[in-house]
């Protein structure tokens, strides 16, 4: 997501986590009482194993403990999102269906397709991020390049030549691409692929030789020698990567960009409801063992205010609107 408004640091994370662990027990089972009522279906609007389905699965897991009731995952994939998300949208207003959904797909698709079953800030109430995390750019080691700035200096060199892979149009690393190229200038190919994992391969056989993809694809990659990682597109820096670099470090803060996995509801469900969703889902990422898990995956794990993902939403719109229309994107 765009950092328009300022994410909480880790400590303050571990605060708040902790605050929710410590609520009250009888507040705590007042709300309990009264919901869940029943199982909570989670919608994840993408197929089962990505990454997405995997933190969805996770807190779903925790919310099931926690709360005495079961939360399952249910994956309506589609449209690049748009079909699991539009019948999140319509959904009962009772707390009873939660969407956990790609943050730049929520936010860009409307642009991307022109016309979709939902509205990103009326159909639907943010509860909170659980996760973040960023695309890695990475290089096979054939290109001589050493750096970031190298990289950009070689391509401006070679209108044309170079080409970058992707997971398919329209997809966190395709959008952080076409940020990328349309930021600096740059003449570059865009290859978009059926998956993160065939992207990734391109990269590693040097068909498509720069790659934009998740830390967990990329990072065993770059460990084995088979790609050389160059910078990363979140504001922080990614734990198993601790010696690259930010965009915003090496002067590219334009390029700026974090994949936020976003828990939301649809829109008008109890706001003492949401609250409750949003601390258990605070108590069930602060525990270690999840935190290991997403840090295993290359997220970063936090949870913000409903507020805050509101704004996040709302200044994510326009952005990828605009780098949606720059690039000519369109979808298959």
């Amino acid at each position: 997501m765009a950092h328009d408004v300022k994410l909480p640091h880790r400590r303050q994370f571990l605060h708040l986590a902790a605050c929710a662990a410590t609520l009250p027990a009888i507040s705590r089972t007042a709300w309990a009482q009264a919901y869940p009522s029943r199982p909570v279906r989670v919608i994840v609007p993408f197929a089962p194993g990505g990454q997405v389905d995997v933190v969805a699965r996770l807190i779903a897991q925790r919310l099931s403990e926690q709360l005495g009731q079961q939360f399952y995952v249910e994956n309506v994939s589609g449209g690049g999102g748009m079909i699991g998300t539009g019948r999140a949208a319509q959904s009962p207003r009772d707390g009873h269906t939660i969407l956990i959904t790609d943050g730049i797909a929520f936010t860009a698709n409307p642009s991307l397709y022109g016309k979709v079953p939902y509205d990103a800030t009326r159909d639907f109430d943010p509860v909170t991020i659980p996760a973040t995390t960023m695309q890695v750019l990475a290089i096979h080691p054939s290109i001589e390049a050493r750096s970031i700035q190298e990289l950009v200096a070689l391509i401006k060199a070679n209108p044309g030549k170079y080409s970058y892979a992707s997971a398919g149009v329209g997809t966190g690393a395709h959008l952080t691409g076409e940020l990328f190229r349309t930021s600096l200038g740059l003449d570059l190919v865009h290859v978009p692929y059926n998956s993160g994992g065939q992207a990734i391969a391109a990269a590693v056989g040097g068909h498509t030789p720069i790659s934009f993809g998740s830390p967990a694809a990329t990072i065993p990659q770059v460990n084995d020698g088979k790609l050389r990682a160059l910078a990363v597109g979140g504001k922080n820096r990614v734990r198993e990567l601790p010696d690259i670099p930010t965009m915003r470090e090496v002067g590219f803060a334009e390029v700026e960009c974090d994949a936020s996995i976003v828990a939301l509801v649809p829109g008008g469900v109890p706001r003492d409801i949401i609250a409750l969703l949003h601390d258990e889902i605070a108590r069930a990422v602060a525990l270690p063992d999840v935190q290991a898990r997403l840090v295993g995956l290359g997220f970063e794990p936090f949870t913000t205010t409903p507020d805050e993902v509101a704004a996040l939403i709302k200044s994510e719109l326009p952005k990828w609107a605009g780098v949606i229309r720059a690039a000519g994107i369109k979808p298959k």
